[in-house]
């Protein structure tokens, strides 16, 4: 019989700032989630302030131990098949204008191992993780060859059903042909995933294809950047029957802090403006010169700036239910910082981590809580996936297709 006190049930006590600052320090801070690759492409320097978003290298510095770099691809490169030139673009600006820029902070990285040494270093451990399956162009070994460039997860979609997944919304204009979930493809892709060792991420896919890829991998499953859709109802956000199961299969939800995501009075508030400006946001991503489309892109996150953000205390909400549901070793941090129309009052990039410590260690979490939140329980996951792949090591690869009929 278990006689202990549920966290959120403990009683707030004064924390001291020393404390904060060792624990947060002690603590390798992963981020499995963030999109500023999608401005470095075009010409933004990572060394220098940003001005527009939340990701530099000067609020990175001594907060922040590793970091999954989005190497995103918009639905508007399906047209054309142009997704594949699209990832590795991508691909090349994280090792280009990122890491190879910056070798004194940036390290490249591909295991839960090269985090730890990185740590040691005191250095950033860079990593990449593709957002849209899409960028797969229907072929396992293209899904091979990004493995083979560094990739360590996929989101099998993005805010499009493509050819094998269902999302869990479509922005695009495009009539979509729904599967029910995974397609037998579908499933190989997740296969194949776990015989290369490369994380599958359900962040963005709908209800169906989360059920299908729990019912499919051997190996454990992220959602990168996704909330507690009890506590806000947006459908990008998991359910507690979703993430009871996640933690059953050994994942973990990567708690995002996208302001729509995390409240559900922003939420709420929000929901108009949205449904205007997201086809708006897919005009914009098709512009061509990158002057223009981000041009527009700070015009509509703008227009959103008029609702009060999500706070600080909405963060801890969502992890502390997150954790009730699933398990203290079932939660980390997926911000998805450049990628966010908003983001928390008093959490809006790396260096406010220590705001959160102090929030989490008030609310009653202890030390070693807050390192599995922060990167423990990535790792674990990760190492997992590691060996689950060298268990599947003698299995031929995977060299199903789509069937187009």
């Amino acid at each position: 019989m278990c006689l202990c006190v549920p966290l959120h049930a403990q009683t707030p006590h004064t924390v001291a700032q020393a404390d904060v600052d060792r624990i947060t320090r002690d603590a390798i801070l992963i981020d499995t989630h963030d999109d500023v690759p999608s401005n470095t492409i075009d010409g933004y320097d990572i060394g220098t302030a940003n001005l527009k978003a939340q990701t530099d290298l000067p609020r990175m510095r001594g907060f922040l131990g590793a970091e999954f770099f989005a190497v995103f691809v918009d639905a508007s490169y399906v047209e054309g098949n142009h997704s594949a030139n699209r990832t590795l673009q991508m691909i090349d600006t994280v090792t280009t204008d990122i890491i190879a820029r910056y070798p004194h902070d940036f390290v490249f990285a591909t295991t839960a191992e090269d985090i730890m040494q990185a740590h040691k270093d005191h250095k950033i451990a860079a990593l990449m993780g593709i957002e849209g399956g899409h960028a797969i162009e229907d072929s396992l070994r293209l899904l091979r060859v990004y493995y083979a460039l560094g990739v360590r997860y996929m989101t099998l979609t993005h805010f499009n059903t493509n050819d094998w997944a269902d999302a869990q919304g479509d922005i695009t204009d495009v009539k979509v042909h729904h599967h029910g979930g995974l397609t037998p493809f579908g499933k190989d892709v997740v296969r194949e995933m776990n015989r290369l060792g490369m994380m599958v991420d359900v962040s963005h896919t709908a209800d169906s294809t989360f059920n299908d890829v729990i019912a499919t991998s051997t190996a454990p499953v992220i959602a990168s950047h996704s909330s507690c859709r009890a506590l806000d109802d947006n459908t990008r956000n998991m359910t507690d029957e979703m993430i009871r199961a996640l933690a059953a299969n050994g994942g973990t939800i990567q708690i995002n802090f996208e302001c729509a995501y995390l409240s559900q009075r922003y939420n709420d508030q929000a929901k108009p403006l949205m449904a205007k400006l997201m086809p708006r946001y897919a005009e914009a991503q098709k512009l061509a010169d990158p002057a223009a489309r981000q041009a527009a892109i700070t015009a509509i996150f703008a227009e959103s700036a008029s609702i009060p953000p999500a706070t600080l205390e909405d963060v801890v909400a969502q992890i502390d239910h997150a954790v009730q549901v699933g398990g203290i070793d079932h939660v980390g941090i997926g911000t998805d910082f450049d990628g966010s129309s908003c983001v928390p009052v008093g959490l809006d990039s790396y260096n406010k981590f220590p705001a959160l410590t102090r929030a989490l260690l008030e609310k009653g979490y202890g030390a070693k809580d807050i390192q599995k939140i922060y990167g423990g329980n990535i790792l674990r996951v990760m190492r997992a996936v590691e060996k689950r792949a060298v268990e599947l090591k003698s299995m031929p690869p995977l060299n199903s297709s789509v069937d187009k009929k």
